[in-house]
């Protein structure tokens, strides 16, 4: 503010005229107002990058063969589906990725959650998890094919003994973190055991066992592919080691879009699970 002298009367205060607002402030308000979510500034740097690489590709500043361009590969993904090749992989590859994912998660859960409610299953489990959680587990693909088969058991057990650590690892520490407080206030209230652990204690670890399962994913899909690439046959990651094989880049990469566009798809649809399961939750809210 600024005081004004006026002649003939007490000072008056005059405001200061309001600070401009800076070039970048301008540009975070104009995004602010035109990108409604994070998807669509997310789709802008796809589009991009596809640009980019079409762009790249067709000026040859990288060997086609090295590099080919996007239109061949979304030529080669459309001939793939009109052939039922595409929906065919992408099917068995999502079958053995939930296949596994879901044997991980009906018995990783309830370990993690008596690990943290019994010390003897804690003390059974907790060398086992921590020998197993950093080992590579892809190293075990050939004692699996040895037990079991080459075709879609051992690639389903492959996933499920995967995706199983992060998940028990999540719902441990989801359910030990758990505030005392909620679970005295049932007990004054007289809820059994059973009720605490089924009104309390699972819904307040829950969103971390989400988190679990959101991360178990991916590496299930991960795993699923690296197995089928492994072992062959059909499937996305047995179709482009067959591409590779042959010396096909364009199938190759379009093998690598299919993969890209699946794995995103399949990370959505959890995340749209996680929010309907949370409604309850304050992360809702945000």
């Amino acid at each position: 503010m600024t005081i004004e002298p006026v002649i003939g009367s007490q000072p008056r205060i005059a405001a200061a005229p309001p600070p401009r607002a800076p070039v970048a402030g301008k540009l975070g308000s104009w995004l602010g107002r035109h990108a409604s979510s994070d998807i669509l500034v997310q789709a802008l740097v796809v589009l991009a990058l596809f640009a980019a690489w079409e762009a790249v590709g067709r000026a040859k500043i990288v060997h086609p063969f090295l590099l080919p361009p996007l239109s061949d590969v979304i030529s080669r993904i459309g001939t793939d589906l009109i052939s039922l090749q595409v929906p065919v992989d992408l099917g068995l590859t999502l079958y053995r990725t939930l296949s596994g994912f879901l044997i991980a998660a009906l018995l990783g859960i309830p370990i993690g959650v008596l690990m943290a409610r019994i010390p003897l299953v804690k003390w059974f489990f907790d060398p086992l998890i921590s020998v197993g959680f950093p080992m590579p587990k892809i190293s075990f693909l050939p004692i699996f094919i040895l037990w079991f088969d080459i075709f879609d058991t051992s690639k389903i057990i492959m996933v499920a003994f995967t995706c199983i650590f992060p998940i028990i690892a999540a719902a441990y520490s989801g359910t030990l973190g758990v505030d005392k407080w909620p679970i005295w206030s049932a007990r004054s209230l007289g809820a059994s055991k059973h009720q605490i652990l089924r009104e309390v204690v699972l819904p307040m670890a829950l969103p971390q066992i989400l988190t679990g399962l959101q991360i178990a994913l991916p590496v299930g899909l991960i795993t699923t592919i690296a197995t089928e690439m492994l072992m062959g046959g059909q499937g996305v990651g047995g179709t482009m080691i067959t591409a590779g094989r042959f010396a096909d880049s364009v199938g190759v990469f379009a093998g690598i879009v299919e993969i890209a566009i699946f794995g995103m798809l399949v990370i959505r649809s959890l995340e749209l699970v996680r929010a309907r399961l949370l409604v309850w939750h304050p992360e809702a809210r945000r």
